[in-house]
């Protein structure tokens, strides 16, 4: 994948809104972690604590991609994709137990490692968007994670009024685990020997994903 292709750019959309979707509980913990700091500090710890945070999800985001090349481990990564494009469906309320770190270092620390526990899906959602592109992982995380910590209100709030935003992101989602699991080295010549396979796939789990993520969305109110 070249630069100013539109496969780059399609893959950089991609990342972003993967990150976007994803993300909403990684902005409310690093609000949480530091709301009882200061207000001029409170904008210098979310700034490191997302500098750190960003750093850690490039470095686990390499090795992420570097495990997928592994035969089998690209299939396996799809197949874990499909759950959390399911759960990003089911509109689950979130409630993270971070408590409000006492001091500037611990808020970092804090912000550091939650994002990092709570961000593997992340992880693995723009490892499979790459596709092996390391720039294109710098620069789609040097995008989105800074997007959504400073816009996490706006971010839910759009989340909020345009529930079609989750749609389109949980068919991001399952389009990627099709790639992935079409392109994993142990079943690749099976679909490369028939090219309408991946197309197939692709159509299958998205319109799987969310035509039944809409159903339950809509049972949900009869069976209250």
């Amino acid at each position: 994948m070249d630069f100013l292709t539109p496969e780059f750019f399609s893959g950089l959309a991609a990342i972003i809104l993967l990150d976007l979707v994803l993300a909403g509980d990684n902005a409310i913990v690093i609000a949480l972690a530091a709301r009882n700091l200061p207000r001029d500090l409170q904008k210098k710890a979310v700034f490191w604590g997302t500098f750190g945070a960003v750093a850690i999800r490039i470095l686990l985001t390499f090795a992420v991609i570097w495990l997928l090349k592994l035969p089998g481990l690209m299939l396996a990564g799809g197949l874990l994709l499909i759950p959390i494009a399911w759960k990003l469906l089911k509109h689950e309320d979130h409630d993270p137990d971070i408590a409000p770190a006492k001091g500037f270092w611990a808020a970092i620390r804090t912000i550091v490692v939650a994002d990092a526990l709570m961000g593997l899906d992340n992880v693995l959602a723009i490892a499979g968007a790459a596709k092996g592109h390391m720039g294109l992982v710098v620069l789609g995380l040097a995008i989105s994670v800074p997007l959504v910590v400073w816009g996490s209100t706006l971010i839910l709030r759009l989340i909020a009024r345009f529930p079609i935003v989750i749609y389109v992101g949980a068919a991001a989602i399952a389009w990627t685990a099709a790639r992935m699991i079409a392109h994993d080295q142990l079943l690749a010549p099976w679909f490369d020997a028939r090219p309408w396979a991946p197309w197939t796939l692709d159509a299958l789990l998205v319109a799987g994903i969310v035509g039944l993520g809409w159903l339950a969305q809509r049972k949900r109110p009869e069976a209250a």
